[in-house]
């Protein structure tokens, strides 16, 4: 198969249970034109031997191994030996749909400008698939939102080598556990991005993923990162009270960053027209990680007051505002209405599926992208329940 060589980024740390679904999803591609560079970062379980396996089998697959040095520096060493114009990023833990780099190689084809693209996701938790909807927002301005929030899954990215430069394809590790945030804001500052509608891969949600084990530090980082951007954008003159809340949820550090919140509001009123729809989407964006940093404390009284004092009691669902407004007064009646809340969104049926808000809110944190299929695309692999299928999917994870 003719086409630009496309290398694939495949870091690796104790995935024993998933890898070789991982990397064999990767090598089903139909395009072939492809190599796989593995990282495996000190792996004490088998993930090594599987991987050693695969290469038997494949000579499109090699293998880096050697200490633990962490993500940023595995991705960095495999960056620098890639031979692809083109570098896609995979996770160990994630399995991608055949048709995955192919159609990411058309849109480049098509589209030669482009710096990177990413895509949507599906949700694979508890053996259930959540199907992907497009939240419209991010039909906006991609430079704007980067500026907020984590605009691609990792998993799902490809770079463009004709178009970015070395210089500044590279991971920092000043930000590490949202590295990727980093790296996007820099590069859709500079470079055209794109966000294709369709979900190319299954993101795999378990305990042992990086998101589910590194939470307060990833929470810390990515505030930090957006305190940046708008300090830089003359949206905010100090953003301690931003970051603040990051290190503790209290009384004192909740007040503060409402009074950011609002006084942020207050400079995007007053953009021009043109970018203002984007920036305020990405300030609404800001608000909703804030509201989940402050709920998962699981202390109603502190959510309650974050709502009140930003004004956002109707940017959050009926049921939750219902479950909340006693929070300051009977902060146990809360309490028990969201435990039954998160009970209600757990119940792994195609209905309560359908019945969820596109949770843009989350993108680049709670990994809850949205999405839907081009009508042009090929069967999917484990259909929801009740629509059959699922035998391809059963095999992959």
């Amino acid at each position: 198969m003719t086409g630009p060589l496309i290398s694939v980024l495949l870091p690796v740390y104790n995935a024993e249970p998933y890898v070789a679904a991982a990397i064999q999803s990767i090598l089903r591609q139909d395009y072939g034109r492809l190599e796989v560079i593995a990282i495996d970062d000190g792996s004490t379980d088998r993930s090594l031997e599987i991987l050693e396996r695969c290469r038997k089998t494949d000579s499109r697959v090699s293998i880096i191994s050697r200490e633990n040095r962490g993500l940023v520096a595995s991705l960095n060493e495999g960056l620098a030996v890639a031979q692809g114009e083109f570098i896609a990023r995979m996770d160990a833990d994630d399995f991608a749909y055949p048709w995955r780099l192919s159609r990411q190689a058309a849109l480049f084809a098509a589209r030669p400008e482009l710096g990177f693209c990413g895509s949507l996701v599906d949700m694979l938790l508890r053996g259930r698939i959540a199907r992907a909807r497009l939240d419209p927002v991010l039909r906006l301005e991609l430079p704007v939102l980067a500026k907020f929030f984590t605009i691609f899954m990792h998993p799902t990215v490809v770079y463009n080598r004709r178009v970015i430069g070395d210089a500044d394809l590279h991971y920092d590790g000043a930000y590490r556990h949202a590295e990727d945030f980093d790296l996007f804001r820099r590069l859709a500052d500079r470079y055209p991005a794109a966000m294709m509608e369709e979900s190319l891969l299954v993101y795999r949600v378990h305990p042992g993923s990086v998101t589910s084990r590194h939470t307060s530090e990833m929470r810390r980082t990515h505030l930090r990162i957006v305190a940046e951007n708008l300090e830089r954008e003359g949206l905010a003159e100090d953003s301690e009270d931003l970051r603040a809340i990051g290190d503790t949820v209290s009384f004192d550090t909740v007040a503060r960053a409402a009074a950011f919140m609002r006084a942020l509001e207050g400079r995007i009123a007053a953009l021009p027209d043109t970018t203002r729809p984007s920036f305020e989407a990405g300030a609404l964006n800001l608000f909703y990680f804030l509201y989940q940093l402050v709920n998962d404390e699981e202390r109603p009284a502190l959510t309650h007051e974050l709502l009140t004092l930003t004004g956002k009691w109707n940017a959050i669902r009926r049921r939750e505002k219902y479950a909340l407004s006693p929070g300051a007064r009977a902060p146990w009646l809360s309490q028990a209405s969201m435990w039954a809340g998160k009970q209600a969104d757990r119940m792994p049926t195609a209905s309560n599926q359908r019945r969820r808000r596109p949770c843009l809110r989350l993108i680049g944190w709670g990994r809850h992208e949205a999405g839907r299929r081009n009508r042009q695309s090929p069967p999917l692999v484990g259909e929801m329940p009740g629509q059959g299928r699922r035998g391809a999917l059963s095999r992959l994870a």
